[in-house]
């Protein structure tokens, strides 16, 4: 495998750009790594871009950046451009690939590129970002775009690549800026890596929680109620509340207390916790008798309050608060997806106080819960900590301290775990917990933080064995991350098909003639009776179709109910999954669901 660049302190440069500038490090080569994948997908971006302007004369371009699901350009055109066309831009960037074009690196002065992009409105918009004085260029053929890299040093190293989608994004990410195209796709230099994301893909389009939602009547969205706002139908609601229901109950027997807070606290609140400087881009405001008030966009500062509420003693702690607390955050309207990405969303939100001394227990507890729930819906998991972001509240000390405090409890217990450089919270570093669904996509879900700011900022005490006043550590917890977010992943994940527990129906009866009408009855009221749910199918169809209708529900089990049955109290079960008919008596049949459901208690 030949070289394209070099790794010198974490930070990548190709093979230009290291010998202009005699950077000496560690060899990248083109073997799917983190770091050439890096250099090749930039170096793709830069390719479909020249095949754009090719098919499309009067392009202009913004950025094209290498994303986590490999990059996009952001471009304007006179047409519109769909999915249809994306075929069309891979024939010319296999044509411009197989012209070995060579990719060239030159610096230039500030001066020049403004006069070479004078009419180029986008490139402005570019420029403006930029301070430098000397800037650089890549040109391939009669292509060039303003980029600081890496590229690969020729268009004959890509080979394999694949466009995925076409979507609109505001220029610059500005909600008052003008729309215009987005085009993303991906690029590996092993032909098995993209013939497996490509199969991956194409199954993520068939377990796509937006499609199966509707589907399933699970929930909805309107543009009259507003974008972002999800509404949940029956369906989902049942699915949702029996969700709440194991997790509730999973917290009163680890010893959580619930609390509620309000939605709505005085903007001088966030003021103090540092959400107003560190957040507010996030957050929605309104004035309420003359003083300014914010919809609350996590929970912490509820919680400190209602800790707040009553002498705390050392003996009391840890103090475990738990909510599933209904938060509000501006996202912006090119950026919302589904479930995955709301402006209104609920958190399965924790925030434990204890001493310094009992923090790593807490933690070990927190993740012992974690493994549970994810257990319980087969979830792999991985464990990253995420470190000091560039915008954060409290000194390097604190930071160094915490950060290290969370990597020592975890190598205490042999836990393996990644780095997220830069990915703490503004007010203390992380524990994150990315999940592995079915496919083998990572989701970010739940999350740990240990974070001793906002207690010094809210003042917050308890007593401690000397009978004076110390400050507690505070503990930010969510399992799920979201219930909106865990549903949709878990939608995808199960294609679907939910675990009994949860599913918003278990079971339908499917009666063979309408005199069976009146057990099938009795049997839901008997299962409703014992918190499960279940549907009739006794529609004027043939039963044949109506047991195809409903095996279309993905239910975990169909009864179909005949003569032997109501005379003998029996049902005929079907299991989907198994594919397996059994027949059973019917206290034997809700003895066994009721096991089931016990099966679900973490």
């Amino acid at each position: 495998m030949e070289p394209i660049g070099v790794l010198n302190d974490g930070q990548i440069y190709d093979l230009q750009t290291a010998e202009a500038l005699n950077i000496q490090g560690e060899v990248i080569k083109a073997d799917n790594s983190k770091e050439s994948l890096e250099i090749l997908r930039h170096s793709c971006a830069h390719l479909m871009a020249q095949a754009i302007k090719e098919l499309y004369p009067e392009a202009k371009f913004f950025v094209g950046p290498v994303v986590s699901e490999g990059f996009y350009y952001d471009f304007k055109v006179e047409s519109k451009i769909s999915d249809e066309d994306l075929p069309k831009i891979e024939k010319k960037m296999k044509e411009l690939a197989n012209a070995k074009l060579p990719i060239e690196r030159y610096e230039t002065s500030r001066e020049e590129i403004l006069k070479k992009f004078n009419n180029d409105e986008l490139k402005q918009a570019v420029l403006s970002r930029i301070t430098d004085d000397t800037l650089t260029i890549y040109k391939q053929g009669d292509f060039e775009d303003l980029c600081r890299g890496p590229h690969l040093p020729n268009t004959r190293m890509i080979r394999s690549y694949k466009l995925t989608r076409v979507a609109g994004a505001y220029l610059g990410g500005d909600e008052k800026n003008e729309m215009i195209t987005r085009i993303y796709g991906i690029a590996f230099f092993d032909k098995q890596e993209l013939f497996d994301y490509v199969k991956m893909h194409e199954e993520a389009k068939k377990r796509d929680h937006r499609k199966l939602g509707t589907e399933l009547e699970l929930f909805t969205f309107s543009d009259d109620v507003g974008a972002g706002l999800p509404m949940w139908l029956p369906n989902g609601a049942r699915l949702r509340s029996k969700l709440e229901h194991i997790l509730y109950k999973a917290h009163r027997v680890r010893g959580y207390e619930p609390v509620r807070g309000p939605e709505i606290l005085k903007s001088k609140m966030w003021d103090i916790s540092g959400h107003n400087a560190n957040y507010s881009q996030n957050m929605y405001y309104t004035t309420i008798d003359e003083q300014q008030y914010a919809m609350k966009p996590m929970n912490c500062v509820g919680h400190i309050q209602i800790f707040k509420n009553s002498l705390v003693s050392y003996k009391d702690l840890p103090k475990k608060l738990f909510e599933y607390g209904v938060v509000h955050r501006h996202e912006m309207s090119g950026a919302m997806h589904g479930l995955f990405r709301v402006r209104e969303f609920t958190q399965d939100d924790s925030h434990i106080f204890c001493t310094q001394d009992q923090m790593k227990d807490v933690i070990f507890e927190v993740l012992e819960f974690v493994d549970a729930v994810l257990k319980l819906f087969d979830f792999k998991y991985e464990i990253e900590v995420s470190t000091k972001p560039e915008k954060a509240i409290g000194d390097d000390m604190f930071w160094e301290k915490t950060t290290k405090g969370i990597m020592d409890a975890l190598d205490e217990k042999n836990i393996t775990y990644g780095i997220d450089e830069g990915g703490g919270a503004f007010y203390g570093p992380k524990i994150d917990i990315k999940i592995l669904d079915a496919i083998g996509r990572k989701w970010q879900c739940g999350t740990v933080q240990v974070d001793m700011n906002l207690p010094s900022r809210f003042e917050a005490e308890y007593i401690n064995e000397k009978g004076e006043k110390e400050q507690p550590v505070m503990i930010h917890r969510a399992i799920l991350g979201s219930f909106e977010r865990f549903i949709g992943i878990l939608t995808e994940h199960c294609a679907g098909e939910f675990p009994f527990v949860i599913a918003p129906t278990q079971v339908i009866f499917v009666p063979i003639a309408d005199t069976h009408n009146e057990y099938a009855k009795e049997l839901q009221r008997e299962l409703l009776q014992n918190n499960m749910d279940s549907k009739i199918f006794n529609m004027n169809e043939s039963l044949n179709k109506r047991i195809r209708m409903a095996e279309k529900q993905r239910v975990p089990m169909i009864v179909v109910i005949g003569d032997e049955e109501v005379e003998n109290k029996t049902v005929a079960l079907r299991d989907r999954r198994k594919r397996e008919q059994s027949n059973m008596g019917k206290d034997e049949f809700i003895q066994m669901l009721n096991e089931i459901n016990k099966g679900s208690e973490i």
